[in-house]
């Protein structure tokens, strides 16, 4: 499973810029999981990007 901690984002954009089906920034610029059993390896990439570390892959 593939999670955003929303607390901790600091909507950068770029997990949505990178993974874009796994990815997408909500109304509160924010960015989600579209798609929490997507591609575990893409999501590790987007995570290990992540400047805050918001993205936990299970």
């Amino acid at each position: 499973m593939i999670k955003v901690d929303q607390e901790g984002c600091i909507g950068c954009g770029l997990c949505a810029n990178m993974h874009p089906e796994i990815f997408a920034m909500n109304a509160d610029g924010k960015s989600e999981v579209v798609d929490e059993n997507g591609d575990h390896e893409a999501a590790q990439e987007a995570a290990a990007a992540c400047p805050v570390n918001v993205i936990s892959v299970e």
